[in-house]
């Protein structure tokens, strides 16, 4: 096959878009090898795991022999996909699960219950890291208690974060000066979360929780492309201008080929400490209505809580498990043990059937 043929073949292919991403298969090198010969045009595409759903593994078939198809010499289109293992995984060595935790639109206290389901998993016997990757407003280390922790540096140049309570964290916070404003454009706020993921070492995680910047701009699309994630929890609160954001969030994190985790409701509702008396201020069921109209778990009502607020602002985040009312305790633990529970249910799904061996 000569080289003016391979290019013309390649030139088509530019009109074939991976769906999830929305741009074409060439500037994304998914394409390994193309090649004709006796009027049979061959395509090799590869894809990562986390990617190849079967879904877009169709749609890149039916692009492919459509588009080919009008070449001409060509009568057939062969299309193999090989599934590669997710390139992401090599820069978290040790960490089982990535868990996202983003929100639509910010003051919805998203780093709050990063902070609430990471603590929560790790009181359960599971190691647990937690990774700020709200870089414009990193909110992690006043949270955890951790402002005048610093990373350090080993010989191979990894990152080591510092620890709290035997988490792990990480944060832009660490790096500059608290009351320096980060102005940066998409590519470097990228690029650092890119080194955090890159070079950071975590060792032996069961959750690695990633507290996302809110919206749906860069820093949950490269995420998103640069490691597996295992899925994403949306923090939400009852108001109608929250809902609508929360489910833009959810329609970027289903098109990126990530597993929306369902929906929390934060700061759902506030008891009154003195008789118990329940105010819904923001409103009531919004939240789970919405979850059961997109097909995803609602995953829980967090109330608006003053120890809650109490204990992020001196960076005690272990006592809103042991400091703060029944009620309040049993909301945060049911929150935790639903998203732990959603993630089991699911491997445990995805785990091939054991062999039978039959003798007789």
């Amino acid at each position: 096959m000569s080289q003016t043929n391979k290019d013309a073949l390649l030139d088509t292919l530019k009109g074939v878009v991976e769906p999830s991403l929305g741009r074409d298969v060439v500037s994304l090198g998914l394409v390994r090898n193309v090649s004709t010969c006796d009027g049979v045009a061959q395509v090799i595409y590869e894809l990562p795991r986390h990617v190849a759903t079967d879904a877009i593994q169709k749609s890149l078939r039916q692009q492919t022999e459509a588009r080919l198809s009008t070449q001409s010499g060509v009568q057939k289109v062969n299309v193999e996909i090989r599934v590669t293992a997710d390139q992401g995984a090599a820069g978290l060595p040790g960490v089982k699960r990535v868990v996202a935790v983003g929100a639509g639109k910010g003051g919805v206290g998203k780093s709050t219950v990063a902070t609430l389901l990471a603590v929560g998993l790790k009181r359960r016997g599971l190691a647990v890291g937690l990774l700020d990757a709200d870089v414009y407003g990193p909110s992690l280390p006043k949270i955890t208690g951790t402002e005048n922790a610093q990373p350090m540096g080993d010989e191979q140049g990894r990152i080591i974060p510092p620890q709290r309570d035997g988490i792990p964290i990480m944060s832009m916070g660490y790096l500059v000066d608290p009351d320096q404003a980060i102005i940066w454009r998409g590519p470097m706020a990228q690029k650092y979360v890119k080194e955090f993921i890159d070079r950071g070492f975590w060792g032996e995680l069961d959750y690695l929780i990633v507290d996302l910047p809110p919206g749906t701009g860069d820093i949950p699309l490269t995420l998103a492309q640069s490691i597996p994630l295992t899925g994403a929890v949306v923090v939400c609160t009852p108001q109608d201008v929250a809902l609508l954001d929360a489910v833009k969030a959810l329609r970027m994190y289903q098109k990126l080929n990530v597993e929306p985790l369902g929906i929390v409701e934060n700061m759902s509702y506030h008891l009154c400490p003195q008789c118990g008396h329940r105010e819904d201020i923001f409103g009531h069921g919004g939240c789970e209505k919405a979850a059961a109209q997109l097909g995803v778990p609602f995953l829980g009502e967090i109330p608006l809580n003053v120890a809650i607020r109490r204990n992020g602002d001196a960076g005690d985040m272990f006592a809103n498990f042991t400091n703060v009312d029944r009620e309040v305790h049993d909301a945060i633990d049911g929150f935790v043990n639903r998203v732990h529970e959603e993630i089991n249910g699911r491997e445990q799904s995805r785990k091939p059937l054991p062999q039978l061996r039959i003798s007789g």
